[in-house]
């Protein structure tokens, strides 16, 4: 009754189903890795942001990898901003998703060494997207700045190319090693994003607190790739059981027509 299954097409089918199992189980597995990471970093981002303010210097240091369990944690550093070394990284949006720049700061700590500061988010100038934005000024003199440390950013972490040739003073992603090439200084490792001083008057708008509530729907994937998994060996075995029925229809049928008598 089940020869069929040895024919070319239920072959092919079965190895399919075979290999559709394995598959989907990983997959819910990857999006129950994913939700996993993504409950720990919600944990690190909420922590981090509760603790006290630290010395930046305490964190990062020039050439050096920000700590994943130091993200996003708010740290202060007093100096003097250098706008003449400032740049625009290109293609960022705020809150209400226009697309403009953020501005990025160069901050000169009172040792000679230079914090990078994400001062916040700029329009851009109309239509152009080569002209350099108007970015106000930051204040003047020594000044404390708080914000939070934040690594540098790559293309795999953020799915943005760093794209060479790209107008004066304008970067596609912000990279403490490139800027200490640029500047000639020593720069501290990662970056930060400006919480205080506060936006005053015309200042770049400054960028928002992350999310660290929502857990995405990572769980509900997993388990609807786990349900698929399970499904196909039963829709394989309903399959089954519909061909060998209609099959023995079609025997009993065949056999019946043959026992008929001969039309005289």
């Amino acid at each position: 009754m089940y020869r069929f299954l040895l024919s070319r097409q239920w072959v092919i089918l079965t190895l399919v189903a075979l290999a559709l199992i394995p598959t989907m189980i990983e997959l819910g597995f990857w999006q129950l890795h994913r939700h996993e990471h993504r409950v720990a970093l919600n944990e690190v981002i909420g922590d981090s942001l509760a603790a006290e303010p630290v010395p930046a210097e305490s964190l990062t240091s020039p050439g050096a990898k920000v700590d994943d369990a130091d993200l996003y944690r708010r740290v202060t550093a007093t100096g003097r901003f250098d706008r003449a070394g400032e740049v625009v990284v290109r293609r960022r949006t705020n809150a209400d998703d226009r697309v403009g720049y953020h501005v990025l700061t160069p901050f000169v700590l009172d040792d000679g060494k230079v914090l990078l500061v994400n001062r916040g988010w700029v329009p851009s100038n109309g239509a152009s997207q080569t002209a350099f934005p108007e970015v106000p000024a930051p204040p003047a003199g020594e000044t404390t700045v708080t914000g939070r440390l934040m690594p540098d950013q790559t293309t795999e972490d953020s799915g943005i190319k760093n794209v060479e040739g790209l107008p004066d003073r304008q970067v596609m992603l912000i990279d403490s090693e490139q800027q200490a090439e640029r500047l000639g200084k020593q720069v501290l490792g990662g970056y930060v994003e400006l919480t205080d001083p506060g936006p005053v008057g015309d200042t770049p708008e400054l960028i928002a607190e992350p999310d660290h509530d929502g857990i995405g729907n990572h769980m509900a994937y997993a388990v609807q790739w786990w349900l698929f998994a399970a499904g196909v060996p039963v829709g394989w075995f309903v399959l089954v059981r519909r061909e060998a029925r209609d099959r023995a229809s079609q025997d009993e049928q065949d056999t019946a027509e043959a026992a008929e008598p001969a039309a005289v």
